[in-house]
């Protein structure tokens, strides 16, 4: 039974070489007459993980591989060729490629032109952000953050009243330490309130009156509670913004800067959902400005997504938890292909077997 199915596939395939696209028929550019010989032409994008380029211009990945057992099974012979997105589905239609495989999702709008195999991989959009905590610059602007002057302000506030009310009392008994003009006198002030509150204790001022030294026993009972709240709010003004990012999911992207690639399907949720967005040549343009700080979020599918920013920019960019709006990719193939059938029967059986899963596996990793 199999040797039969196998044939049935095979007769397929050189029927559908032999007849072609209709509208491939019109322009006296049929498969056979678009490829060598009788080698279907296969369109393909670097999309890593799905599609990547080795240095020697050979092409590897969880679609190619996929492809290649497919080819396989079904005595398929085969050219790949590169192409941009649009004419992995352009090139259906007008027969320049008997077939597309890459990161290619199944969406309504590609559906109505060309038709689709079963969805091989399942994922959605995920959203990077800049790497909390690695820019230099970031920890530095933090310190002229406003919750950090907030916190400031008030603590140098404290120490001025603290400072004034010790001066009111030891202006007149200790002349020699608070004494001089107001200025003088609340200054010196400040400093012995500062240097009580930190338990430095230089010793050089010390209130010598009666109202002065109760001022300075309640301050230094008050000052160790009051010093902990400080350095704590202090501290979260400096690490809050190292910690969380302004983005935390959908909700927050009409309020940043967010890019993605042009003409992906991410670029079209973003239109649908009226998020404005700058577009890009390709996926490591826009991880590229959010790198360098030019936009603050990219919205793209899951594992491409991840697998580039641990890649590419493993210290500089970070992909939420999480993921939205589903993606299906599946092959994509002319309207009415006879391949589409050997080609389903064919994938389900590949797909479902544990040796496939590892092969998803050995190129997603960590990136799932």
């Amino acid at each position: 039974m199999r040797q039969i199915a196998r044939f049935s596939a095979t007769f397929l395939i050189f029927s559908c070489l032999l007849s072609g696209p209709v509208a491939a028929q019109q322009s006296q550019s049929n498969s056979t007459q678009n490829a060598t010989g009788n080698k279907l032409v296969i369109g393909t994008k670097v999309a890593p993980p799905f599609v990547i380029k080795k240095e020697d211009g050979s092409l590897e990945g969880i679609s190619i591989e996929l492809w290649q057992r497919l080819a396989e099974r079904l005595d398929i012979t085969y050219d790949f060729k590169e192409t941009d997105l649009e004419s992995l589905v352009t090139g259906l239609e007008d027969g320049s490629l008997n077939a597309s495989i890459a990161a290619l999702t199944v969406t309504a709008p590609r559906e109505e032109i060309i038709d689709f195999s079963h969805p091989f991989y399942t994922t959605g959009l995920a959203i990077a952000v800049p790497q909390q905590g690695s820019n230099v610059w970031g920890a530095i602007k933090r310190f002229f953050s406003w919750e950090f002057a907030t916190a400031l302000a008030a603590l140098t506030g404290l120490l001025l009243l603290v400072g004034f009310i010790i001066w009111l009392f030891e202006r007149k008994g200790n002349p020699e330490e608070f004494g001089g003009s107001t200025s003088q006198g609340v200054s010196s002030g400040f400093w012995w309130a500062a240097v009580t509150m930190t338990t430095v204790g230089y010793g050089d001022k010390s209130p010598r009156t009666l109202g002065g030294r109760i001022v300075g026993l309640v301050w230094m009972f008050a000052a160790i509670i009051m010093i902990s709240g400080f350095t704590a709010a202090i501290a979260t003004s400096l690490t809050v913004s190292q910690l969380e990012s302004r983005v935390k999911g959908v909700d927050d992207l009409p309020n940043v800067r967010v890019s993605t690639a042009a003409g992906s399907v991410s670029a079209e949720f973003l239109d649908g959902r009226g998020i404005r967005h700058r577009s890009t040549p390709e996926l490591e343009d826009s991880l590229k400005n959010l790198a360098n700080g030019k936009t603050d979020a990219v919205v793209y599918d899951a594992p491409l997504l991840k697998y580039l920013a641990n890649q590419e920019f493993p210290k500089r960019t970070q992909v939420l938890s999480g993921t939205f709006e589903r993606q299906d990719y599946a092959i994509a193939l002319p309207a009415g292909s006879k391949l589409r059938e050997p080609i389903n029967r064919e994938l389900l059986d590949i797909i479902n077997s544990d040796e496939w899963q590892d092969v998803v596996s050995r190129y997603l990793g960590e990136a799932t």
